[in-house]
């Protein structure tokens, strides 16, 4: 029998990248134009990029690239935080979104950490 290879859907920390764009898309939509234009299409950007990234990640077969791609999905994350906290300062976010967000956040932050570590391990066991 065959190795089973777990699945991009299935992995956790891509869930909840996706379940943060998906907060992050009903504040976007909540946005004036002008609002949209000089905040929420970046914050928008750097949050979609989180698991963009992840994906990217996952599908590559070499650990630099894999690794390369995670730590660029940190920092998409860690920028999408700081949009938000703009955004909320100028009163343009609803409490009980940003309070969403925040959770999301705060799963996915560790578990991307994770991700980033299982892939360095990976590495460590496979080398001579």
């Amino acid at each position: 029998m065959g190795k089973k290879y777990l699945s991009l859907d299935k992995l956790e920390v891509y869930k909840l990248a996706r379940e943060l764009s998906r907060i992050t898309w009903e504040i976007y939509q909540s946005l004036d134009w002008q609002d949209k234009k000089s905040q929420g299409d970046q914050f928008l950007s750097a949050t979609d990029s989180v698991g963009a990234n992840i994906a990217e990640g996952f599908g590559r077969f070499h650990f630099l690239d894999k690794v390369k791609f995670y730590f660029n999905a940190r920092g998409s994350l860690l920028e999408s935080r700081h949009w938000l906290d703009l955004l909320d300062e100028r009163e343009k976010v609803k409490v009980s979104l940003k309070k969403r967000f925040l959770y999301c956040y705060k799963n996915l932050r560790p578990a991307l950490s994770g991700l980033i570590e299982s892939a360095m391990k990976a590495k460590r066991n496979d080398s001579p």
